[in-house]
């Protein structure tokens, strides 16, 4: 399974690419989109919306798993964010991908171990299991790789589910 994650903002919108090979996670790619604040709203969801085309056709994921924007003390912030986000799941489904989100506390509890985990320990944790030496800079591509790597530890258990719920809700050795 190939799977990108997106941890979005209309400033800076962080993308990584995990791919499950077994129980093997590579760490295929990973960045920030930025967009000038000089630029009109419409002007810079238009460049984020080109980026991720190009990145879902270089990249082809099964799966684009992107942080749910929960909370955010600025009104505007979570809008510009959510914007994003809709472009990004537009992308996806015209790409033929499925979409999933996550809140940042599932992300942190399936990478950490924690959902109180801080930006450092997120940071670390993502390297370690990627096997990835260097740091990664900035901490926008390591949270998109988190919300990738949440998505690979969950789905497992999201595909017992469906297939419980295609039985009517019976579990059956």
């Amino acid at each position: 399974m190939n799977v990108l994650g997106i941890d979005p903002g209309l400033t800076r919108l962080g993308y990584g690419c995990v791919q499950q090979d077994g129980r093997k996670q590579i760490a295929r790619s990973a960045g920030v989109i930025r967009t000038s604040a000089a630029l009109s709203v419409p002007e810079r969801l238009g460049e984020i919306q080109a980026e991720v085309r190009s990145l879902i056709g270089e990249l082809q994921p099964d799966v684009v798993a992107i942080e749910r924007v929960l909370f955010q003390v600025n009104v505007r912030t979570a809008m510009s964010v959510g914007q994003s986000s809709g472009v990004v799941m537009a992308e996806a489904v015209s790409a033929g991908c499925s979409v999933v989100e996550y809140s940042p506390n599932e992300i942190k509890l399936a990478v950490a171990g924690w959902g109180g985990a801080d930006k450092t320990q997120m940071e670390q944790m993502v390297r370690t299991l990627l096997r990835i030496n260097v740091p990664l800079k900035p901490v926008d591509a390591a949270d998109a790789l988190a919300v990738a790597i949440c998505h690979l530890a969950q789905a497992p258990t999201a595909a017992a589910l469906q297939r419980v719920a295609e039985k009517g809700g019976k579990i059956t050795s």
